[in-house]
């Protein structure tokens, strides 16, 4: 996996439309193409670092856990990562997790969403994923954005902001 180059766009803020998102999505054991300006839905679009990691996990099973409450209100979810389809659906099995997983990478989407960033952990210095998720309307526009999401609690947040919205035409 080469890394995106730069320079990279900030992360698109509320009223902006939202930057173009598509690739294979992962659900069930099945993949599938999924572009976002063929969505129909609101959507939440959350960037995560790595499948299989504790607070990724975490946040996955949170996701997971509210999808039937998001379904009612017309919203779909959607996680997306750097990691291969093959690592998707074995976090997916391992996991139980019924959420749509979509593989980014050549870090394309992440760069567009302006997700990938410098990151420091204990002295070190590296690109990577700035855990961050994007709530985006039937229409295309960015309704909620939030950067540097701490996993507790976040999905429900996002929900909360997902009652705001009114129902998507169908």
């Amino acid at each position: 996996m080469a890394d995106p180059a730069p320079p990279f766009p900030a992360p698109p803020v509320p009223g902006a439309p939202a930057p173009p998102l598509r690739g294979q999505l992962v659900r069930g054991g099945e993949i599938a193409p999924f572009d976002l300006e063929q969505a129909t839905s609101h959507q939440v679009i959350y960037f995560y670092p790595k499948d299989s990691t504790p607070g990724c996990t975490t946040e996955a099973h949170a996701f997971d856990a509210l999808l039937p409450t998001f379904a009612e209100l017309g919203v779909g979810v959607v996680g997306v990562s750097r990691d291969s389809c093959a690592s998707h659906g074995r976090f997916q099995a391992k996991e139980g997790l019924t959420l749509g997983l979509l593989s980014d990478p050549d870090g394309e989407a992440c760069a567009a969403w302006g997700v990938w960033a410098e990151k420091k952990n204990y002295g070190k210095v590296y690109m990577g994923i700035v855990r961050s998720t994007f709530l985006v309307d039937a229409a295309g526009t960015v309704v909620r954005a939030w950067t540097n999401v701490r996993v507790k609690g976040h999905a429900e947040d996002v929900l909360e902001a997902a009652r705001g919205l009114q129902p998507a035409p169908r």
